[in-house]
């Protein structure tokens, strides 16, 4: 039996994960995953691959609160999950790889919390109900399909055998938390994930549309927020290459809403 053994967001991209045991489904991606970013004076995406030390962000879900908290300084600042804006407040636009996003500044005293802790000028941006970020047509299930602010994809599914099988190619194991999924599963065999073309978690139907293509950020330890050597890249790249990536994970889009819970039954029902 294949089922959902893990649930994971990362409400700032590019900083830490929450795990969770359920988690709504939204048409985005997973409630609260990605609406927030973290960018440069000219509204460019900060990310792990430049700046490992964002891994060092730490965020926790506290009621209807977002804490997050800088595991080195131990200092923890707060905001609303739930942002409200006057009209008089200007969206600025921000750039995620080639997607210009209209967003909110979130607070500037935010802003000059991660900017001191940084070193450097950062803003704290979230993106309103409004703002429709368009999955790449080329992989897109329907052209009403939209992401936040994830790389390319609402959901990342890994399978847990997947992992397992990299590990015992490695001299050292490594976490989940390297590949940041939000779905992991247990049950199935390896790399089986990338076959499936549409499946259910639960209730819902999702489309399996692109395996998923690894960079450098897989070389970053993230609990210590440090480069950690060319691995897990150099040993996918012996057995996992295709054209010029190298792949590992399934991107996912989602078709409607609901819960998802840690140890819903995964049944697929469209495989290549």
């Amino acid at each position: 039996m294949v089922q959902l053994s893990e649930i994971w967001i990362y409400p700032v991209k590019s900083l830490g994960g929450i795990k969770l045991q359920e988690a709504q489904v939204t048409d985005r991606g997973l409630e609260h995953d990605r609406r927030w970013l973290l960018v440069d004076e000219n509204g460019l995406f900060l990310s792990q691959r430049e700046h490992p030390e964002l891994a060092l962000f730490q965020p926790e879900i506290k009621e209807d609160f977002l804490n997050i908290t800088h595991r080195v300084q131990l200092e923890t600042i707060q905001f609303p999950l739930q942002h409200s804006f006057s009209e008089i407040e200007t969206k600025i636009d921000v750039m995620v790889w080639e997607d210009s996003i209209q967003a909110y500044e979130v607070d500037s005293v935010i802003s000059d919390w991660f900017s001191r802790i940084l070193g450097f000028s950062a803003r704290l941006v979230y993106m309103p109900e409004e703002s429709h970020r368009k999955v790449e047509a080329k992989y897109a299930v329907t052209e009403a399909d939209i992401n936040s602010f994830s790389d390319g994809y609402p959901f990342l599914l890994i399978g847990q055998s997947s992992l397992d099988d990299l590990n015992s190619r490695m001299k050292e194991a490594l976490p989940m938390n390297r590949f940041r999924p939000n779905f992991v599963c247990t049950g199935g065999d390896a790399y089986e994930e990338e076959s499936w073309k549409e499946f259910t978690i639960g209730e819902l139907t999702f489309f399996g549309v692109k395996p998923c293509g690894r960079c450098v950020m897989t070389t970053i330890d993230q609990e210590k927020g440090v480069t950690s050597g060319k691995d897990p890249l150099r040993t996918l790249a012996k057995y996992r290459t295709v054209g010029n990536n190298v792949l590992f994970g399934q991107n996912l889009i989602g078709s409607g809403t609901g819960l998802v819970t840690v140890g819903d039954a995964i049944a697929v029902l469209i495989s290549i």
